[in-house]
């Protein structure tokens, strides 16, 4: 369900990703995979791209010392990757993120760990004001590989109907 390969000519296909409203049933799971395991590079990278000055995510001796006994990952930069692992599957064709709400860090991730994540669909509407589309509220999780959940939090997405995709009117 994440790909489709659309035909546009003879012999011919395009790969499509995302799913469209009429694709979305409350109470589906999407599993999202490949993981992302976490380097020192992309937490520092992170960390100063954002102006994130704490020296709990780039200092090691600071992050020694403190109840964690080493560097912290950036809990920015977690919501961000577990949030971009399930763009190609339930957000791929989005018009809009409408917001992120009842976001929860509850455990730490650290340098080297490996993240997953899944989504199940909590609600879906469709627009009162926009005719070709409707409002899809998911809530997605983001766990260690061992299992261990890190995060979750809530999101709610403007999704179009079949045929109203930007992918869908592009001829190129």
């Amino acid at each position: 369900m994440v790909a489709e390969a659309k035909p546009v000519g003879e012999q011919r296909y395009r790969e499509s990703y995302g799913r469209y409203l009429e694709d979305f049933k409350v109470g589906d799971v999407y599993e999202h995979r490949p993981g992302r395991s976490i380097t020192e590079t992309d937490n520092s990278w992170f960390t100063l791209l954002t102006m994130n000055q704490h020296p709990l995510h780039f200092d090691k001796e600071y992050g020694a010392k403190s109840e964690f006994g080493q560097v912290l990952v950036n809990s920015c930069l977690t919501l961000s990757i577990v949030t971009g692992m399930s763009v190609s599957d339930v957000s791929q064709k989005t018009i809009a993120n409408l917001g992120w709400t009842d976001v929860k860090l509850v455990g730490p991730v650290f340098i080297g760990d490996t993240l997953y994540a899944h989504s199940e669909v909590l609600d879906i509407r469709e627009s009162k004001s926009r005719p070709t589309q409707g409002i899809v509220s998911i809530r997605t999780v983001g766990t260690k590989g061992d299992g261990t959940e890190v995060i979750s939090f809530q999101r709610a997405m403007l999704i179009p109907k079949r045929g109203h995709a930007v992918d869908d009117q592009i001829d190129y």
